[in-house]
């Protein structure tokens, strides 16, 4: 099967990428942990597999979603992706599916 490159008609929606960053000290002087943006990107975000289970006596549900945007340097898999309302934690490193520095894959996994 031949992968379909990107294009930019596929990027449809707006997104935030997001990490992790120390924003001050609390009273007992621990850290302040908060996401702060790192960019706002054009992407496309397709819904793969969602599911349902029971774990710890609490029903659950999740969806598996795929974030495909142009490719840029420093997104690892710490951050998150913002679609709206929606966060999207990254479970694996960025995918460049080529090789060739053209497009970043991210896949994530929404807890619903």
């Amino acid at each position: 099967m031949r992968y379909k490159r990107l294009s930019p008609g596929d990027l449809t929606r707006k997104v935030r990428i997001q990490r992790k960053a120390v924003t001050g000290k609390d009273a007992l002087n621990a850290d302040i942990i908060d996401w702060v943006d790192v960019a706002t990107v054009w992407a496309e975000v397709i819904d793969l597999s969602g599911r349902e289970f029971f774990a710890s006596q609490q029903f659950n549900a999740e969806t598996t979603t795929r974030v495909r945007i142009w490719y840029r340097p420093g997104i690892d898999a710490t951050m998150r992706v913002l679609d709206g309302s929606r966060i999207l934690p990254l479970v694996s490193p960025p995918i460049d599916p080529e090789g060739r520095k053209w497009e970043w894959v991210l896949m994530c996994k929404e807890a619903v």
